[in-house]
């Protein structure tokens, strides 16, 4: 996997030229690109909604790019600090199918209560 990755970004400054067929879900997949780059910033996740499969080990790195933020998962009771400008990543394995709430555990301002995400397992 680390070889494709490496070679997959030396081809990234040619993908603007590469003619693109029918749009196509752009929505992350742990199954596909191996760990899903999530940020947080000013009372968002991006990307939200994260969606993965069941049985899929999911492995996000997130970075707070603002200030620090939280990462808290309810149903796993799973809770993070992320630090300003460093990646932290959260493992597990997505086994079960359903819609899964996340939101930020770190009061970072007024809009805090409503920065939260969903985790979608299929």
């Amino acid at each position: 996997m680390k070889g494709l990755s490496i070679t997959l970004a030396a081809l990234a400054p040619f993908a603007a030229t590469i003619p693109r067929g029918p749009a196509q879900n752009t929505s992350p997949h742990a199954s596909e690109a191996g760990e899903i780059k999530v940020t947080a910033k000013k009372y968002e996740f991006d990307p939200n909604p994260i969606h993965v499969k069941k049985g899929d080990h999911v492995r996000l790195v997130i970075t707070a790019v603002d200030h620090d933020h939280g990462f808290k998962r309810t149903l796993f009771m799973s809770t993070k600090l992320l630090k300003q400008g460093e990646a932290t990543t959260v493992e597990f394995t997505a086994d079960q199918a359903g819609t899964f709430p996340f939101r930020c555990s770190h009061l970072c301002g007024m809009g805090h209560r409503k920065m939260k995400g969903e985790l979608v397992v299929e």
